[in-house]
């Protein structure tokens, strides 16, 4: 597997509960920019529209060689593949309130097929973020407190 992006800001912003793997519909030039490593998942995510799962603000750089660039493209929403099971899974989940699909990375997977994780993601309060930072600065003091007097 070989990792073209991440979303690590996702991880900040959000509490995974859940990471589903999904096709993504590309073009030819669009496999090559992605190839080459030009592409950005921050701010990215899912919804569902007419009952298929688009992905949204993905930017993907339009290939430098290509014989017909659009600058324009380079955000285009994309048809993400599920399996139908899946994805009416995916929608009862999203009717419950607060819960969003954000894309955390895409990815060559061992057949070179691009594949995208999304994750079920509830948006972390300002609350919650403040306590997290204080239990990895409180684990952070009591390793290095644990190597000295080691």
């Amino acid at each position: 597997m070989k990792i073209i992006s991440q979303n690590k800001k996702a991880f900040h912003d959000y509490d995974i509960n859940e990471k589903i793997e999904a096709g993504i519909v590309l073009t030819g030039d669009e496999v090559k920019s992605l190839r080459a490593g030009h592409s950005s998942l921050v701010g990215a995510f899912a919804t569902i529209h007419d009952g298929e799962l688009f992905l949204i603000n993905a930017h993907i750089t339009p290939y430098e060689r290509a014989y017909i660039r659009n600058e324009k493209d380079a955000t285009r929403s994309r048809k993400l593949l599920v399996h139908r099971k899946e994805l009416s899974r995916i929608i009862g989940q999203l009717s419950r309130q607060g819960i969003t699909i954000v894309a955390l990375k895409m990815y060559f997977n061992d057949r070179s097929k691009v594949k995208v994780e999304l994750g079920l993601a509830k948006h972390k309060k300002a609350a919650s973020r403040k306590q997290e930072l204080k239990e990895r600065d409180i684990a952070r003091e009591t390793r290095r407190e644990l190597r000295d007097k080691s």
